[in-house]
């Protein structure tokens, strides 16, 4: 990881649905760091949404503008919301874990069904017919193996989750600098 503890991003990524902009909000004011949501980024980008994006481009060619958004990321200090199919490039995951410490956000799969609404009107990239199920359990494994730390947010608040996301970053960076 290039450059110091306060220039290093905290990078969130998880399931949709797991709070990723919600906490980077919160984390980034508790911090005094900025905020950069990628799915806006990657909107700004292209002019479009994320949905008429995977309309126009397909999964796997959402999946190359995420990734080439993402690669392109300058943005030292902040905290960074992924979308949740960042994983499935590595590309990106590798200038993400150069750029700072990748937090796994997990949550256990009843909740997650719980906070989801309309996966489609999200603009969650998934094979037709794939449950959320399907997906967080093909995911899990990808969040894990990029992810610096893993902080299990189930039964948390949001102020709990963010305090304990901003602890799990800070100590990784701390030992990751000294």
């Amino acid at each position: 990881m290039a450059g110091t503890a306060e220039t290093a991003c905290i990078v969130l990524t998880g399931m949709p649905g797991v709070g990723k902009s919600t906490l980077g909000v919160l984390l980034a004011k508790a911090t005094a760091r900025d905020f950069v949501d990628t799915d806006v980024v990657i909107q700004a980008r292209e002019h479009r949404t994320l949905q008429q994006i995977a309309e126009a481009a397909g999964r796997e060619g959402f999946r190359d503008i995420e990734c080439e958004a993402i690669c392109a990321l300058d943005c030292p200090g902040a905290v960074v919301a992924t979308g949740g199919s960042v994983i499935y490039r590595d590309a990106a995951m590798q200038h993400l874990r150069n750029i700072g410490v990748v937090v796994f956000l997990d949550l256990a799969i009843a909740p997650l069904l719980e906070r989801l609404g309309d996966l489609d009107a999200r603009g969650v990239s998934r094979t037709p017919g794939q449950t959320i199920e399907d997906l967080y359990l093909e995911r899990k494994p990808l969040y894990r193996r990029y992810a610096h730390v893993t902080v299990d947010l189930t039964g948390m608040n949001h102020d709990e989750a963010e305090a304990a996301v901003r602890a799990a970053a800070e100590a990784y960076l701390e030992g990751a600098f000294q």
